[in-house]
């Protein structure tokens, strides 16, 4: 599991991660100085002549100058005082350290797994399921860190101080630390075949269940008219609780598996406890009471290091699943669409040459061999049944899906991953359903722009016949529109999909089922709008999919795909 831990980080933080077990190192023998510095207590209070008996001790009180007992102990415990609290300062700004490794991790994850799902593309999109893939980019990765990263940590810090208070316990009474061997490590053993199974499938059902939860109020929300119409929310509803109810057992399992470690360890100190004092009983040995006090201190400390470990341990197991998650999605090449200003302006045609295309889930080609030519300037119609490619032909126009054979080229140069953004910053594309994001209509139109140019906002506004509808409205282009701008018709959110393809400044405009939602009079509005459009600006090229031939009447030639 380690191995595949520390594959998964990027190696960018890899020599952070190699200071963070420096820091680790160093509070582990901080903490260690934490529980020696209650020794010198203990040794003064159980015996008063431990201060001239005690080399160390006496040696301090000579050189120090004290002249009495009782001088001499309110100096050690005002040092024992001092010594734990800067030593507890600098174990804070140790563990601040490995905090801010750990979050910046999360941050530096969470921000690559959505590039990277994005950057996949739209065939893998449409594969996936946008639940899952915000689960695992907002929860997964950081239960990765949290869950899995920091109890790594603990475990490794806690380990270092045990091994140094077994040291301690070996040097002074290898009896006690044989003691120690003899009661803890079984119990830590007897926990580990206990509950490791269990924890890491309760972490698996969870992860499941949880998935299925945000799934279901995802799809509710966004089919709420259907739903609410169809009388299917009671249905969503039940599956939302056989969801929750799944969550709720699995919680109350590893919650109570939670309380293990301190019952297990607990149970352990008791034991060799008592175990000493049944042997301080019988034996003659006069330091007994203070190998008894000694390794009772230690247990202070033994104890929360032992149950740090098991909870620790724990954590890992329920959230191990989130390595798989991780490592599956950063191992995989990144291809992103660098981001550039440049174009790939279209200067006399699009030529589309025996293009083929089939989807990886389907041993049918969507196109076949497919040739067509496309003139700057025209207006050309494609049209065809359902399924015989034409939405999957502009996606291929579009750069989104790569040809299986066959090539597009814009005035003789290939379309492929190196002038893919270059090429998509010439095109405006307005779908049958556009995306509205829940922003201001003006960010929406100019979506991408942080900076807004205004009069390029307006003239595409006009031109994009939307200035009446936007001019009813309390914040003008300011308003905001709702989430997928539900306060919009379905020509308003067409027109505000042509004005961003206007403002964009495109040579190329592709209109997919633009008006196929619409009814006859709203149709007739918006082909009005494109035909004035396409007049007032003939160096546009527009191509536009549709079954109703009202859609392409004022197309220069239509193209049938069969």
């Amino acid at each position: 599991m380690i191995r595949r831990v520390w594959q998964t980080i990027p190696s960018a933080f890899r020599a952070r991660a190699a200071w963070v077990a420096v820091t680790i190192f160093l509070r582990a023998i901080l903490n260690f100085v934490g529980v020696a510095m209650m020794v010198p207590l203990l040794m003064i209070m159980l015996d008063k002549d431990s201060v001239a008996s005690t080399p160390l001790l006496s040696e301090i009180y000579d050189l120090a100058g004290f002249t009495s007992y009782e001088t001499f102990v309110c100096g050690v415990c005002a040092a024992v005082v001092a010594i734990i609290l800067v030593k507890n300062l600098i174990v804070i700004a140790l563990y601040r350290f490995e905090r801010d490794f750990i979050y910046s991790l999360y941050s530096h994850l969470s921000t690559e797994l959505y590039g990277r799902y994005f950057g996949r593309g739209l065939g893998f999109i449409k594969q996936q399921n946008s639940a899952l893939l915000t689960r695992n980019v907002n929860v997964v990765s950081l239960l990765f860190v949290a869950g899995v990263l920091k109890p790594i940590a603990t475990i490794i810090g806690e380990v270092m101080l045990l091994a140094l208070l077994f040291i301690a316990l070996l040097f002074y009474s290898p009896m006690a630390a044989l003691l120690a061997i003899v009661v803890f490590i079984p119990i830590m053993a007897l926990f580990y075949f206990a509950v490791r199974r269990r924890l890491n499938d309760i972490g698996v059902k969870e992860n499941e269940a949880q998935r299925i939860k945000s799934r279901i109020v995802a799809e509710s929300f966004r089919g709420y008219a259907d739903i609410e119409v169809g009388g299917a929310f009671e249905q969503m509803m039940g599956r939302f609780n056989k969801a929750m109810e799944e969550v709720v057992t699995l919680r109350k399992r590893s919650a109570t598996m939670g309380m293990l470690p301190q019952m297990f360890t607990e149970v352990g100190l008791a034991v060799a406890l008592s175990t000493l004092l049944i042997i301080s009983i019988y034996s003659s040995t006069e330091n007994m009471t203070l190998l008894f006090g000694i390794f009772a201190v230690a247990a202070v400390r033994l104890i929360p290091s032992m149950r740090n470990i098991l909870a620790s341990w724990s954590s890992i197991r329920l959230n191990a699943y989130s390595i798989d998650t991780m490592a599956e999605a950063t191992n995989e090449p990144a291809e992103f669409t660098a981001s550039s200003n440049k174009r790939l302006s279209l200067r006399e045609r699009v030529v589309v040459d025996n293009l083929s295309f089939s989807f990886e889930d389907s041993t049918t080609p969507t196109i076949e061999g497919l040739s067509m030519e496309i003139r700057k300037g025209e207006r050309v119609g494609i049209r065809g049944a359902s399924g015989v490619g034409k939405t999957t032909l502009f996606n291929l126009l579009l750069g989104l899906y790569r040809p299986t054979s066959g090539r597009i080229l814009i005035d003789g140069v290939e379309l492929d991953d190196n002038n893919r953004r270059e090429w998509q910053n010439a095109i405006g594309y307005v779908s049958q359903h556009v995306f509205i994001a829940d922003m201001t209509l003006a960010e929406n139109i100019a979506l991408g722009s942080d900076n807004i140019d205004m009069e390029r906002l307006n003239k595409a506004i006009d031109l994009a016949d939307i200035r009446e509808y936007i001019d009813s409205l309390p914040a003008g282009v300011k308003s905001r529109i709702g989430e997928q701008g539900c306060r919009l018709s379905g020509g308003q959110r067409q027109r505000i999909g042509i004005a961003r393809a206007l403002y964009k400044g495109c040579d190329i405009l592709l209109f997919d089922e633009a008006t196929s939602s619409l009814d006859n009079h709203t149709e007739e509005n918006i082909n009005n709008a494109i035909r004035r459009l396409s007049s007032s600006n003939r160096e546009l090229t527009i191509v536009v999919i549709a079954h109703r031939e009202s859609s392409l009447e004022y197309c220069d030639r239509i193209i049938t795909m069969e």
